[in-house]
């Protein structure tokens, strides 16, 4: 194989991944999982009983897909301006996302001293805090822009 076929294989399997879209029905699919998710929190958090850790793990995973669904499903009407709208999402998210995970520590930090006189150990934020704070960013970002175009 010669380096320009390498080349070009490569390219094409990038531009696969970066093109890559789920049918717009993943989307109604997406919010129906993150809202039975959402729901089967709030009757895990009051009428649950017990230590009933895994569930909650299962279910943060659980609305992260279904989240997640609702990111990468196709518009109804997918043309050039909504991928670049995507792609501003995206990256608004990203960045909104890193400046989250550097500053949030130190607010959580303050603030449960401020409340607390004996104090709390400083700790970072979570990987779900943070992919969930990304994907509802991203979300409102996407829709947001696309109101105003």
């Amino acid at each position: 194989m010669g380096k320009q076929n390498f080349v070009e294989c490569e390219r094409k399997g990038l531009e696969r991944l970066i093109n890559f879209r789920l049918p717009h029905y993943f989307y109604n699919i997406g919010m129906v999982i993150a809202g039975l998710a959402i729901v089967m929190m709030f009757v895990r958090a009051f009428a649950l009983e017990g230590d009933q850790d895994v569930l909650k793990e299962v279910l943060k995973k659980v609305l992260l897909i279904g989240m997640m669904f609702m990111s990468i499903a196709r518009d109804k009407f997918e043309d050039e301006m909504i991928v670049k709208l995507r792609m501003q999402s995206y990256t608004y998210a990203f960045v909104a996302g890193v400046i989250y995970a550097l500053i949030m520590p130190f607010v959580e930090y303050g603030v449960s001293n401020a409340l607390k006189p004996e104090g709390e150990a400083f700790h970072d934020i979570g990987d779900f805090q943070l992919l969930l704070f990304i994907l509802m960013v991203q979300l409102l970002c996407f829709h947001t822009l696309k109101r105003m175009r």
